[in-house]
């Protein structure tokens, strides 16, 4: 059974023309996804190697069972992959969102909708990367877009193999949020909507932390017990702050919060959670992440969630864990052993 068979669309009205802007695995996996649903797909990358490469090969170096479809078009002019495009997709790592932001604004045109599925947040702004590229889009004089984050437990390697997935399509804008549901959705991807973007791209963020934090965890030793315990505990930490920052509280305990959490914090495909084991294992940080060989996005959120924490007052334990452990260099046994000896609490907020 082939791919196409295997995953068909649903009612979707007509065809849509998407700009891919990374080729990256997650970036390839929906290129390859929604050229197979009949869009009509351009992929940019500003590194003529990989787009060559792509080309030649038709295979993401990372996905290498994967197969590019021939009808999925490349390109390293982003004005190309920009003008005239229904929806525009930013598939690049968090810190370079803002850069292709400002690359692409002059050729984004009014009635576009900005589709966002990288994950994190900007330590110098503590903008989610949503808002990252409402502010280069404004900056450039465009007003008329609506913005939605595409967030959820959603393994690139999975999607490429068609296997059973759910995601969140996040904008203030139902309809936009809708017409992106429309356009993804699939017998392989199933698409809910939610007007809370915040909400969602917070949980996006902050999860990585806590999927390092269970990493370390492995890393060191423990067992199920302990990464049980920094689950449901760091979706209590993401939930308070979450709460505090205005966001729905319904949004936390969904797929694009315990959702990814439990995927990112359990899988072997998860960046962070393998990252963390290693440092548990007592690999420095920056050669744990060189041996990741590519972005761990839970070590760029660090600063922006510890700044979110202090600006609202949130109490966040284990993201704090994590940053003495991988900013001020602490032994993480030590750091547990704080972690396990705190005051006595109540998991009951009430403290009944």
């Amino acid at each position: 059974m082939t791919s196409v068979d295997m995953c068909n669309a649903n009612n979707v009205p007509s065809p849509a023309s998407i700009g891919v802007l990374g080729a990256g695995t997650w970036g390839m996996a929906l290129a390859r996804m929604l050229t197979n649903l009949g869009h009509e797909v351009m992929v940019w990358s500003a590194l003529p190697e990989e787009i060559e490469r792509l080309r030649a090969t038709r295979r993401q170096v990372n996905l290498p069972d994967m197969v590019i479809p021939d009808a999925t078009g490349f390109t390293t002019a982003i004005e190309e992959a920009c003008n005239g495009r229904d929806v525009l997709l930013f598939a690049v790592p968090s810190v370079y969102v803002r850069a292709t932001a400002r690359a692409a604004a002059p050729y984004v045109s009014d009635g576009q909708i900005i589709v966002d599925v990288a994950k994190g947040m900007e330590p110098d702004t503590l903008l989610t990367m949503t808002q990252v590229i409402r502010s280069e889009l404004d900056a450039h004089g465009q007003h008329r877009n609506a913005l939605v984050a595409l967030s959820g437990p959603t393994h690139a390697e999975e999607v490429a193999k068609d296997l059973p997935t759910t995601i969140v399509s996040a904008c203030p804008d139902i309809q936009a949020a809708r017409r992106v549901q429309d356009i993804f959705m699939n017998s392989c991807l199933r698409v809910y909507t939610n007007t809370d973007i915040e909400g969602v791209e917070l949980c996006g963020a902050v999860k990585n932390i806590i999927a390092l934090a269970a990493g370390i965890s492995t890393g060191l030793g423990y067992g199920d017990n302990a990464k049980a315990a920094l689950i449901t505990r760091g979706m209590a930490e993401i939930t308070r702050l979450g709460t505090a920052m205005g966001c729905n509280e319904r949004t936390f305990p969904g797929l694009a919060g315990m959702g990814d959490l439990i995927v990112t914090a359990t899988s072997q495909h998860s960046r962070n959670n393998r990252c963390g084991q290693l440092i548990g294992e007592g690999v420095p940080t920056k050669a744990a992440i060189a041996q990741i060989g590519m972005v761990v996005e839970g070590i760029n959120a660090l600063d922006a969630t510890m700044q979110l924490a202090r600006r609202y007052g949130v109490d966040m334990p284990i993201t704090e864990a994590v940053d003495q452990i991988v900013n001020q260099c602490r032994n993480p046994r030590d750091v547990v052993y704080a972690l396990m000896t705190r005051e006595k609490a109540s998991e009951n907020p009430s403290g009944e």
